[in-house]
């Protein structure tokens, strides 16, 4: 063929650097964008020799590859798949290929932000140009009789057309890597590029550096390597699940994610109608912490990866978990705000959702016991789902699991069957075991349980199902006295019980140096707690609320909380502190602050200053003892 010169047919003359500016954040999709098209070109070709119009007896191993070289900053794409000729190099790459580009750029140049378009697909071959200087089409269609054809072009609106001295069918493009392509010619920039958006695509994937060193034995013999692929062609999800085994799932998740500990367990997704999903969601051993949770979903098109944790698709409680969903129904040219009002979006998550809830329950009522090893770990994320999507709760609510302070696991059913009834439908727990023992303890000795709550997530959880089940109530083993605590035979005299406790408050606020310490004076059955301290549970669960998600400069703290001392009547330690109340002793000094230290310390911390006078008091009280 003769050699030529042209003009794209495009209208806009800086095409090219709209392209560089606005695609700058993720100028690592050309490689994505040139390996799909090479995929997409083998199976172009082996679809025509299924029908019997191609012949394929040559060249037969279908492949790409990448090859860089960083002395001639050239990185080169090749494929055997259909090729091209003359005629369309100039349709596909000189018209379509470029007025594709004019259509996207006539689409989005008014959008405030390019990163809203979901994977930037439909980008195709003019990508390249976002960080090589020239682009060179080596091409031979698989046609008999074909001429090969190369195509030039310096990232202007001219090109130029000529023979080419390929010999094998397929394309090879190759990239003059410019100043905005520089750190492409790095072997770990392009190899980790390569890995993360074409790991699951469908032919094999070869990567090398032409004018790298061999590698040589001690011998000085060059050391040859067995070519491997970068890519699994058929990962496990694109299989039937009953074929798949433990291990399989296992090692695809731990090569996927570079985690080394194992899932607990995992959902593989396969749906063709209404629309076609595949892939594995599984459950990592979860942080203790919900504010460190980071799931990671990644999301693909036809074993092309496009994102992760698109939460316009995936449930937004499920990113906290890791897997893989290929959708190629999805559309991802569009914007996010149109995924977020698209009916076909909604589906899908609603689908996933579905899926999800459908294995938890089959663990559960399969295999109680072991569902319950795993809860601690997927507790915080099935709560969060409960706080984020109704259906999911709709789903689940039933086999939410509360671990006692028994050690024993029990869903809320339970719970109300073996103590609903002496509680009134209230559900007493703790947020902390260890600080709240004493509460712990005198609630047992009324055969009452309490649940263990000490999640950052539980206060908002526990008022949510609250909302829920308007006929229960959570209430903190420290947030009340209840009736079942009071001795009732001793029925107090109100008015001297009035007198007392005033008696009682007058002396507290003295000796402590206080002006709002609240009294409630009691007749508890427990013989050894001499005083407590409870907090209403309304305050006290809207400030922790107000600590988490605090703005600003905004002090929880200012929130009111009724936090009142509860002494009982009946212990020898209050009745002496009544008895001498109107005294100005150093024994009644040293009671009263030993009575409100123990009850604080049964509730939260001391103070460091306060802490520190607890123990010097203590040590003296111990010295006097051994003197007397």
């Amino acid at each position: 063929m003769n050699k030529e010169k042209g003009n794209l047919s495009i209208h806009s003359e800086n095409i090219f650097p709209i392209i560089k500016k606005w695609l700058y954040s993720d100028q690592d999709i050309f490689i994505r964008e040139l390996i799909s098209n090479a995929c997409d070109a083998i199976t172009k070709v082996k679809r025509l020799n299924s029908l019997g119009e191609a012949d394929l007896r040559e060249n037969a191993d279908f492949q790409v590859k990448v090859v860089l070289d960083t002395t001639a900053k050239t990185l080169k794409f090749i494929d055997n798949g259909i090729g091209m000729t003359e005629e369309e190099v100039k349709k596909y790459i000189n018209q379509i290929a470029f007025s594709g580009a004019e259509d996207f750029l006539q689409t989005y140049k008014d959008k405030g932000d390019i990163d809203q378009i979901i994977g930037h697909f439909g980008l195709g071959f003019y990508s390249s140009f976002m960080v090589a200087e020239t682009v060179e089409i080596d091409t031979l269609s698989y046609k008999q009789d074909a001429i090969a054809v190369r195509w030039r072009c310096d990232g202007k609106t001219e090109f130029e057309m000529e023979s080419s001295n390929k010999v094998t069918r397929g394309t090879e493009i190759t990239l003059y890597l410019g100043e905005d392509g520089e750190d492409f010619l790095k072997e770990y920039t392009v190899k980790s590029t390569i890995e993360k958006y074409c790991s699951f695509m469908p032919y094999p994937i070869h990567f090398e550096v032409a004018d790298k060193e061999p590698e040589k034995d001690e011998d000085g013999n060059i050391i040859i390597e067995e070519a491997k692929a970068l890519n699994d062609v058929a990962p496990l999800y694109t299989k039937q699940p009953n074929t798949c085994t433990d291990e399989e799932y296992k090692e695809f998740y731990q090569k996927t994610f570079r985690d080394f500990q194992e899932p607990l367990f995992w959902i593989h997704l396969n749906m063709d109608y209404p629309f076609n999903l595949k892939g594995i969601l599984y459950f990592p051993k979860l942080n203790t912490e919900f504010d460190t949770m980071e799931g990671r979903i990644k999301l693909y098109n036809n074993q092309v990866f496009v994102a992760d944790n698109i939460k316009e698709v995936i449930p937004e409680f499920l990113l906290l978990l890791k897997g893989v969903i290929d959708c190629p129904d999805l559309p991802l040219n569009v914007s996010r705000s149109f995924l977020q009002n698209d009916g076909f979006t909604r589906k899908i998550s609603d689908y996933i959702t579905k899926k999800v809830a459908d294995k938890l329950n089959s663990l559960f009522k399969s295999g109680r016991e072991g569902f319950e090893k795993f809860w601690e770990d997927i507790s915080p994320f099935i709560k969060y789902g409960i706080l984020k999507d109704t259906k999911f709760y709709d789903k689940v609510e039933s086999i939410i699991l509360y671990k006692t302070t028994k050690q024993q696991y029990v869903t809320l059913e339970e719970y109300l069957e073996n103590y609903g009834e002496k509680t009134n439908k209230q559900i007493y727990y703790v947020s902390d075991d260890v600080q709240q023992a004493q509460y712990i303890k005198m609630l047992q000795e009324h055969d009452l349980e309490a649940v263990i709550l000490d999640h950052n997530i539980d206060s908002a959880f526990i008022s949510h199902m609250e909302m829920k089940k308007n006929e229960i109530s959570f209430k903190r083993v420290d947030s009340n006295v209840t009736e079942l605590m009071k001795d009732k035979d001793q029925a107090a005299d109100e008015e001297v019980s009035t007198k007392e406790t005033e008696a009682l408050t007058k002396v507290f606020n003295k000796i402590l140096n206080k002006e709002d310490c609240k009294i409630q004076l009691e007749s508890l059955k427990s013989q050894e707690v001499a005083g407590m301290i409870i907090l209403a549970e309304e305050s006290r669960r809207m400030q922790e609320m107000m600590k988490r998600y605090s703005m600003g400069g905004f002090n929880p703290n200012t929130i009111p909380t009724e936090e009142i001392l509860v002494l009982n009547k009946k212990h020898p330690l209050v009745q002496y502190i009544l008895k001498h109340a109107e005294e100005e002793t150093e024994i009644l000094n040293f009671i009263v602050h030993q009575v409100y230290d123990l009850a604080v310390m049964s509730h939260k911390p001391l103070s460091p200053e306060a802490m520190g006078n607890f123990i010097k008091r203590s040590n003296e009280i111990m010295k006097r003892l051994i003197v007397e």
